[in-house]
């Protein structure tokens, strides 16, 4: 196969995530005419229609997207990785932003980050502790780290954790002459402490699920905060029952300081991904930090 034919699949690539002739014949660096002519000699090595063109809007026929789909993230990975080997040899400086909860970064990213950022003294790491799905874009964020259930599309990432799973615990003086309860509607009848990560959402749901049975609800309580360790320790404090990562609460759950309920209803979730702009270029600060955060499942 010629090397025309994949200067013309690019052309290709750039109209239909443009939709536009125009923006990307200035994208190319080549004429509107010339970048028509390629896409009618595409179509024609394949025989099939690959654009709709109107006088406002260009769009992929079946036989496009189809095309897009399959092969434009190859192409990706083909820039992605002649990227990476042009940085081989760059100097690894500049400044990273990323938002993250408190909780992933002080279980999943601080400690592997602590020491790798001593061998890189130009590099600079802005982290913003915000449990709200924050738009990077907007927020102009390099990056950030949130469930892997919770990222949005066009977007590239790096699985950082193992699942996690959620438990609903509370303090053995507190528990001391209550009934605990048995099935997830039960926790009507206690004080819950709950959370909210944005003030744009609602209280934070409890997701449980047991088998095939999901059950999820938002349960009463008279304190809401936006930090998982913030509901810890109410719970320790004796004000009932939070609902937090089992790993948080490990330390007073085996000291007997906290007693979990409804285990058999606490699965794992899916665990924490730093995610980025698949659109746009990984920068080598970025890329060690991915590296370096990227998780390993032990065999």
């Amino acid at each position: 196969m010629s090397g025309e034919i994949f200067r013309d699949i690019v052309a290709f690539i750039t109209i239909a995530r443009l939709r536009s002739f125009t923006r990307a014949a200035a994208e190319l660096g080549v004429s509107q005419s010339a970048l028509s002519h390629t896409i009618r000699n595409l179509e024609a090595r394949l025989g099939l229609r690959l654009l709709i063109r109107t006088t406002r809007s260009v769009s992929p026929t079946e036989a496009g997207e189809r095309l897009l789909e399959r092969v434009s993230p190859r192409f990706d990975a083909i820039a992605g990785e002649l990227s990476s080997l042009r940085e081989l040899g760059s100097k690894i400086t500049g400044t990273v932003r990323i938002t993250a909860s408190d909780f992933a970064f002080n279980s999943f990213v601080w400690p592997r980050l602590a020491e790798k950022l001593r061998d890189y003294p130009e590099v600079k790491l802005e982290i913003v502790n915000d449990p709200a799905l924050v738009d990077i874009v907007a927020g102009r964020f390099d990056a950030g780290i949130r469930a892997g259930d919770r990222i949005g599309k066009n977007m590239a990432s790096v699985r950082i954790s193992p699942d996690i799973r959620q438990v609903i615990v509370a303090s053995i003086a507190w528990l001391k002459g209550r009934e605990l309860p048995l099935t997830p509607a039960d926790l009507a009848q206690h004080a819950c402490i709950n959370t909210r990560f944005s003030s744009k959402e609602g209280i934070t749901p409890w997701e449980l699920k047991k088998g095939d049975v999901i059950w999820q609800s938002r349960p009463e309580g008279s304190l809401v905060f936006n930090s998982v360790y913030a509901a810890l320790d109410a719970a320790l404090a004796g004000y009932g029952f939070a609902f937090v990562p089992e790993m948080l609460a490990r330390p007073w759950l085996e000291s007997g300081h906290l007693k979990t309920v409804l285990e058999e209803w606490c699965p794992l979730r899916p665990g924490f991904h730093l995610f980025y702009s698949g659109e746009r270029q990984l920068l080598p600060a970025l890329s060690m930090i991915v590296e370096t955060l990227r998780y390993e499942p032990q065999a």
